[in-house]
């Protein structure tokens, strides 16, 4: 069964962190250069392959002793929170324009750029922290998965609307705010499990 507190939970968190990522404004780039359909069918592939990597890892940590197990992910959710917090603004990233249009050479472009860039990023640990914290590997990759493919969408049809309207700055102190919480309360779980 799907717990959909925990899908909108992991969506949120995940949508937050990944806002203000470089792949992004890589979505971006390559939206207003190629198709924006082609694109995202490699974007979307190249993330969903992340998130199901990710909740794997997070299921193997659930084998862990409870206490050990939400030690380890408060340590974890609380130095994601440091690096949103001390993380410099990302330049936009130069990405290689494909010889011609077609469907497999963009939607190909999309997936191997994110499939580089994301390798253990910051969202795809804390799917991982996410899917072991909640037990749940279902709702933890539909939420991410949704997340990911929702903060590409923008990013390739409309992500410099939503960057002129809402402050980069602010939506990486959410999430790390976010990101704190869980780990103080995982901490809080361990100490008084």
């Amino acid at each position: 069964m799907i717990s959909f507190t925990v899908m909108a939970l992991v969506f949120g968190v995940v949508f937050l962190a990944e806002l203000p990522d470089k792949t992004a404004l890589a979505g971006l780039v390559l939206g207003t250069r190629y198709r924006a359909s082609y694109v995202f069918v490699g974007v979307a592939a190249a993330f969903a392959l992340h998130v199901a990597l990710a909740v794997a890892a997070g299921s193997v940590l659930t084998l862990l002793p409870q206490q050990i197990l939400h030690a380890l992910t408060g340590v974890l959710f609380l130095g994601g929170a440091a690096v949103l917090l001390m993380k410099k603004d990302e330049d936009e990233e130069e990405v290689r324009k494909p010889e011609n249009q077609s469907f497999w050479k963009v939607s190909g472009a999309g997936f191997m750029l994110i499939l580089v860039a994301e390798f253990g990023d910051l969202t795809q640990i804390m799917t991982a922290n996410l899917a072991a914290r909640y037990e749940d590997p279902l709702s933890v990759g539909l939420g991410a998965v949704l997340a990911l493919w929702a903060v590409a969408g923008l990013g390739i049809v409309g992500g410099k609307a939503l960057m002129k309207r809402v402050p980069l700055a602010l939506i990486t102190k959410i999430a790390a705010l976010l990101m704190l919480g869980l780990g103080v309360w995982s901490l809080w779980e361990a100490v008084a499990g």
